[in-house]
């Protein structure tokens, strides 16, 4: 395995406590990032860090827990960052919450309240970043989309509806910041191995899984490899790509 992808890189990761998230923390820290997670709640950044660090001593890995739709929090905590650290070269847009209601039951509350996560925090992130990428010379920022932004779902319209957004976003900025030397990706996981698909039982994992042509669900390390090829320059010249891991899953 290629080494050192990272080495020398600054990378903020929001949504890096569990799952999706904390894989890619621990990709980029393998391949010689220093990485800053970002929780919900300072303890579960806290956390997050502690478990990394037991696993190995030499990552150079903090977490912070700013208000990831406030592009006011954001650029105090990505400006520390910045000061700390020498720069951000890399920001992963991970932080999301789903939803399953059926129409009729979804509360206007609901859906505001994942637009505010899924869509206006991405928005926060990359504005807060870019000035300083573009002091950098450029830099790279990768969102996570899912492949339900391609097919939608037969209920809680209100996650596709963001990652759709979340694709134009990055397609958008993709073009806008190119000229700066500023690479934006996305990542569209299929069903993945996390917390809410390990409570399930197994036998409909495998049903689930008849339907992948590659018979079986991704983990969070196919996925978390996925962001570190986009990450690194041996994706120099990718950018405004929707990128599905997600096993070709039939629809």
């Amino acid at each position: 395995m290629i080494k050192d992808l990272l080495k020398d890189k600054v990378a903020i990761v929001t949504g890096g406590t569990r799952g999706i998230g904390l894989a890619i923390v621990r990709k980029f820290l393998e391949q010689g990032a220093t990485v800053v997670l970002c929780g919900s709640r300072q303890e579960t950044a806290d956390k997050a860090v502690a478990e990394l660090k037991a696993e190995n001593k030499g990552y150079k890995v903090s977490g912070i827990a700013p208000k990831l739709s406030s592009y006011e929090a954001m650029r105090e905590a990505v400006g520390k960052v910045a000061k700390d650290f020498g720069g951000v070269d890399i920001l992963v847009n991970n932080a999301g919450i789903s939803a399953k209601e059926k129409i009729e039951d979804y509360k206007e509350e609901d859906f505001d309240k994942i637009l505010e996560l899924n869509v206006k925090a991405v928005f926060a992130g990359a504005k807060a970043v870019v000035p300083i990428m573009k002091e950098r010379g450029g830099g790279v920022i990768l969102n996570t989309s899912s492949m339900v932004s391609i097919y939608g779902q037969p209920s809680g319209c209100g996650y596709p509806a963001t990652k759709f957004a979340v694709n134009g976003l990055t397609k958008s900025l993709a073009r806008e910041l190119g000229p700066d030397n500023i690479r934006v990706n996305a990542v569209a996981p299929g069903v993945t191995r996390t917390d809410m698909v390990a409570a399930l039982p197994e036998e409909m994992v495998m049903k689930v899984s008849e339907g992948i042509p590659l018979r079986r669900i991704g983990e969070p390390e196919d996925v978390a490899n996925a962001f570190l090829f986009l990450a690194s320059d041996l994706a120099s010249y990718v950018t405004g790509e929707i990128l599905s891991v997600d096993g070709a899953t039939q629809v």
